[in-house]
């Protein structure tokens, strides 16, 4: 009687020692599945379970992935629909005073934001009563302070957005609303040549609504259109 064939050696040894490469394959699966069923009967079983473990994990994860990629999406979009409202709310006003109040109210709201405050440095300290009246979203402070506040007194390049957590909001800027903030955005603004830089600052109660690891794309968009406003209004 002439002895069963053998899989080529190499081919052998290489099934050993990576057996994933075969069960990852559906149709060297399949084909072995069919050849166990005819020669082995009932002990089918076994195999068939791995097989079927194993694309039900795959499966699996695709589904995962999937539903990731279809939330991401559609969270970008609502944040992109938000951005441009608010876009579009601030540049509505005719009037100074009225584009600083829509600031801190109605373009805040868009946002959802529970505060929202503009920091302008100057080297002149009088008390302007346009000031005074909008001193509930306009701080004016002294040259230096926006890269001391961006940067925490720490050596690192400044970001035009820069989103973090904080134990407790800033009092010269957010007020008595400062004991309750939580996480903030900063803004930097830059408003061209010869003018000293402003901040615009995002401030909200859920320490989450901020993070370092979120992107800034919308933010740095809305940052760009609002300095481009300021330049206009400061002209």
């Amino acid at each position: 009687m002439n002895s069963p064939s053998r899989i080529e050696e190499s081919l052998r040894e290489t099934i050993i020692s990576r057996p994933d490469i075969v069960l990852d394959d559906q149709d060297l699966m399949q084909a072995l599945i069919s050849a166990n069923e005819r020669s082995m009967g009932g002990n089918i079983v076994d195999l068939r379970g791995i097989a079927m473990e194993r694309l039900e994990a795959r499966l699996d994860r695709l589904e995962d992935t999937h539903r990731s990629v279809i939330a991401a999406a559609y969270e970008n979009l609502a944040g992109t629909n938000q951005v441009h409202r608010a876009i579009l709310r601030m540049l509505d006003p005719l009037d100074f005073e009225v584009f600083l109040r829509d600031l801190g109210g109605e373009v805040a709201q868009i946002l959802r934001v529970d505060v929202m405050r503009l920091v302008l440095e100057s080297a002149q300290h009088d008390e302007d009563p346009a000031i005074a009246r909008l001193g509930d979203v306009l701080s004016v402070a002294e040259p230096g302070f926006v890269e001391a506040y961006l940067s925490d007194r720490r050596e690192a390049p400044l970001r035009q957005v820069t989103l973090r957590q904080v134990q407790e909001g800033n009092a010269f800027i957010y007020g008595d609303k400062a004991e309750w903030i939580r996480s903030e955005a900063c803004l930097k603004l830059d408003f061209g040549p010869g003018r000293l830089p402003g901040l615009l600052v995002m401030g909200a109660e859920d320490p989450h609504q901020f993070t370092p690891q979120q992107g800034t794309d919308l933010l740095a968009f809305f940052g760009g259109v609002f300095e481009r406003t300021m330049r206009r209004w400061l002209s």
